[in-house]
């Protein structure tokens, strides 16, 4: 198991101690429960568990838990333990479950065991350990024993957001990547550099975590595209975006045309943002104000372009100031046949909308279905 250096946990047999007495109490804990026994380092698959922990359900089956103990796991490694055809022969008074122990676990390593099929707890007493139609056992909320693993990078920096954005853009769905490639995608579309370092962290941290898997020649690609963006999405900071309200009297085409016009002006620094961008890549609510992201350098050929004036209340106009030009990474066109101004990606699109006020997040979620998750599945990406 892997070697430790906690404070009262400093050797991996004090872990796997510490572990199989947590999940006795968890189970204990459970009146109607017969007979729980707990056997540490069981001979059967090889030694491979550190634990077996077995019960028996008044007039049903015996239960057996395999527990697995880790010092600090990591997604990209899971399953630590893999004998699928042996442990799966069972008989019908005997049931078996792998169970992943931990000091902690993060709620990415909870939903990995929970994608292949396996129980978790940790030594705060959260778990999720279910027998179908035996037993249920989950909580969650309790603080950590020991202080959590930081992560390898940081997802809700602008440079993070830069790498994250070109591996989810849809145009690049089931790509092959490589830490050079995508640094040359994204000074291609015009965003600001990143630095080969920040590159190489922030990769090291999608490997890491199982969002991308590696690929011969020092390559990689996307393995869980919706999670990663989940992820990002909370991470993400809508709110370093300097909103300003404008009003113009130009409405439908007359505006549409005008916005279109800028997007020659500007080079690519100005789009279509959130409920505006996603009337035209997914249309699902109806929004009366017009949205675009306008990098803070053409503020002023927009206003003039559309006729507009800053002001304080009654606007008919939201203007983000991006924080990071990275928002304009390859813009997308929509659905719409008609020329106009081009929209922010889908995946910035998905992002700013679940942080937008109103009903942004029931947009965000039609986005997700009606266009991202279709395009993935269609490259032979796993959802």
């Amino acid at each position: 198991m892997d070697k430790i250096v906690n404070k009262g946990l400093r050797s991996a047999s004090a872990l796997e101690k510490a572990l199989g007495e947590q999940i006795q109490r968890l189970l204990r804990g459970i009146s109607w429960l017969e007979g729980v026994k707990a056997h540490h380092n069981p001979a059967p698959f090889h030694r491979a568990f550190d634990w077996l922990v077995e019960f028996k359900v008044p007039g049903g089956p015996t239960v057996e838990l395999w527990i697995d103990c880790r010092a600090e796991p990591r997604p990209a490694q899971f399953p630590y333990v893999s004998m699928e055809r042996e442990f799966e022969q069972q008989k019908t008074k005997l049931i078996r479950r792998r169970v992943f122990a931990a000091p902690n676990l993060s709620p990415r390593m909870r939903e990995i065991c929970e994608t292949h099929g396996w129980a978790w707890y940790d030594l705060a007493g959260n778990c999720r350990i279910t027998v179908p139609g035996v037993i249920h056992l989950e909580r969650i909320g309790n603080a950590p024993v020991r202080r959590p693993q930081k992560p390898g990078a940081n997802l809700s920096t602008r440079e993070a957001g830069r790498v994250i954005r070109a591996l989810l853009t849809p145009f690049y769905a089931g790509h092959r990547w490589t830490q050079h490639l995508i640094r040359q995608q994204i000074e291609l579309h015009g965003s600001p550099k990143v630095s080969v370092g920040l590159v190489n962290k922030v990769v090291r941290h999608l490997l890491d975590e199982a969002f991308i898997e590696p690929l011969e020649d020092r390559g990689f690609r996307l393995a869980d595209p919706l999670k990663l963006l989940f992820a990002w999405r909370d991470a993400y900071r809508f709110d370093q975006h300097q909103r300003r309200g404008y009003f113009t009297l130009l409405q439908g085409r007359q505006l549409r045309d005008a916005l279109a016009s800028l997007d020659a002006f500007t080079g690519g620094f100005a789009a279509y943002a959130s409920f505006s961008a996603a009337d035209f890549q997914a249309p699902h609510v109806r929004q009366p104000k017009t949205w675009l992201y306008v990098a803070s350098h053409e503020l002023e050929r927009f206003a003039e372009t559309v006729k507009a004036k800053p002001v304080d209340s009654g606007e008919n106009l939201v203007v983000l100031v991006p924080a990071d030009d990275g928002v304009f990474f390859h813009p997308d066109g929509g659905n719409s046949n008609e020329h106009h101004l081009r929209c922010t990606n889908l995946v910035q699109t998905y992002v700013d909308l679940w942080h937008s006020s109103g009903r942004g997040q029931e947009a965000a979620e039609a986005l997700l279905n009606q266009r991202l998750i279709p395009i993935w599945k269609a490259a032979g990406l796993k959802i």
